[in-house]
């Protein structure tokens, strides 16, 4: 009997349909996935936004606890250009969103002897901790000036992949002494150790080490002119809220609470994205703001590419992490400024304990952010919001039972504080509790535990560092800390830039 033929079209796999609507996906919603997805959107690419948690973010995140609003990530933005050019790509005001209130002084420094130093630095202020270095520090607020444009903006915001970008980076960094380190600037304009400690430390904001990374990056982490820093009304996990808004009101989707689970491909290109609720998506292409090591060891296993990408990664360096208690206080506390600087008795000592050694050392720096100064409706009436954040080593370095170590590490930093300035801190707490390492890694796949992705060295940076797209797969991007120019709200927004440039350059 002859076989009857089917009328009905075989079924094609989901993988291999090209979507109806071309639209690329941004996988996770962290500054550097939000600004990606912004600029793509207002390109007139449609693009859907999936991110794994309830909210937008990604480091950057919110609590609301006993009446208390807590953030984590950065303490206040160094310049607030990048963040108004979202904007402005379509003729708006970043200021009808979301208003941005000053941050004088940028950062307060402060040293167990009591020696106290104001950033940006003042003549009178210099005058009595180091009066011969009054010319050195004027030299090094000219070399920011002269290096922010024509070297850290420009490098960072080039896409990475090609000689010629390679080529084009030398010259800015030889005009510029990008080949010192933050450190070795620093002693190259003045002679006093306070001030070298003071003009250096910043390079910890992206998880660089200060001994160890180029210069320049010390520009993403200082304000603009050495003016005041910026906070936005409403807290900094606002911001992200208001970028997600910003995509949405673009035309953007934004899919959130789905992780990611797996990137398709078919030969050399990326097909389609799954997530954990089962929602499937073909796109013309992918940008992956997820961990870097997670993009392709977990989302990419199915492919070669992924397996082998994600072994090279694992050998690498990664950055340090962070050790973040978050308390209320009752008072109101006008002398702690909104970021202080409090510097422990060693500065070299401890770089290297963290960066190298990965010892959890008796003493520590903490990095303490009093935002309710300047914000004073994230705490209920009469009361403080404040954050300390004490640079660890990694997960790899440093693998301790952070369970146990936390509460400890906890009572100490809180104890250090209240030593140097907040003597009855213990009858004053309301509320307090921790983050660790652990919970970066949990919470965000993040390797090791690394609070900035891979450590910003000379050997991972430029085009050394994972390229803003990838060698194999040909419409597979990656933006965020992963990638160039590295770690800080400032770089993510500037290698956003320089992904949703390439995109748009190479549909073309």
């Amino acid at each position: 009997m002859a076989r009857r033929k089917s009328t009905q079209q075989p079924s094609t796999p989901a993988a291999s349909l090209a979507p109806v609507t071309p639209r690329a996906c941004v996988i996770g919603g962290g500054i550097g996935g939000l600004a990606l997805a912004i600029r793509l959107q207002a390109s007139g690419q449609a693009t859907v936004l999936v991110e794994a948690r309830e909210q937008v973010g990604g480091l950057i995140r919110s609590w609301q606890r006993d009446g208390f609003t807590f953030d984590a990530g950065p303490g206040a933005l160094p310049d607030p250009a990048a963040l108004r050019d979202l904007w402005s790509l379509t003729g708006e005001d970043l200021a009808d969103d979301l208003p941005l209130l000053e941050v004088a002084p940028a950062w307060r420094c402060n040293w167990p002897d009591g020696t106290v130093l104001d950033l940006p630095a003042d003549a009178a202020q210099l005058a009595r901790l180091a009066p011969q270095d009054l010319p050195g520090y004027e030299e090094f607020v000219q070399w920011c000036a002269a290096s922010r444009s024509d070297a850290w903006q420009r490098l960072a915001e080039q896409a990475q992949g090609s000689p010629l970008a390679a080529l084009e980076a030398i010259g800015p960094l030889v005009r510029h002494q990008g080949w010192r380190s933050p450190a070795g600037l620093a002693a190259h304009f003045v002679k006093s150790e306070k001030l070298r400690e003071a003009l250096a430390f910043q390079a910890l904001l992206s998880g660089a080490n200060p001994f160890g990374s180029s210069a320049l990056g010390l520009l993403g982490q200082i304000p603009a002119g050495l003016g005041p820093a910026w906070w936005p009304e409403g807290g900094i996990g606002r911001l992200a809220q208001v970028l997600a808004e910003r995509f949405q009101k673009l035309g953007g989707e934004l899919r959130l609470h789905d992780p990611v689970v797996r990137v398709h491909t078919v030969g050399n290109r990326v097909t389609e994205i799954e997530c954990a609720s089962g929602w499937r998506s073909a796109v013309t292409l992918a940008a992956s703001n997820a961990d870097v090591v997670h993009t392709y060891r977990d989302l990419l296993r199915g492919t070669q590419r992924g397996p082998a990408m994600a072994r090279s990664l694992v050998e690498k360096r990664f950055s340090p992490s962070a050790f973040t208690v978050h308390f209320g206080l009752e008072g109101t506390w006008p002398g702690i400024p909104h970021r202080m600087a409090l510097f422990g008795p060693r500065f070299a000592g401890l770089i290297d304990d963290i960066f190298t050694h990965g010892v959890l050392p008796q003493d520590m720096m903490i990095l303490l952010s009093h935002p309710s100064l300047t914000d004073p409706g994230l705490a209920p009436p009469g009361k403080s919001v404040l954050s300390a954040t004490v640079p660890v080593a990694n997960l790899a370095k440093l693998p301790i039972d952070w369970d146990t170590v936390g509460p400890v590490l906890q009572r100490r930093v809180l104890k250090e504080v209240g030593r140097r300035l907040v003597p009855d801190i213990e009858d004053r707490i309301i509320t307090a509790f921790h983050t660790t390492p652990r919970d970066l890694a949990l919470d965000f796949n993040a390797w090791s535990g690394a609070g900035w992705g891979l450590e910003a060295s000379p050997l991972q940076s430029g085009p050394l560092r994972p390229h803003h797209r990838d060698g194999k797969l040909a419409n597979l991007y990656l933006v965020g800390a992963g990638t160039h120019p590295g770690a800080g709200l400032a770089a993510v927004l500037a290698g956003a830039k320089a992904t949703a440039r390439l995109i748009v350059e190479t549909k073309r």
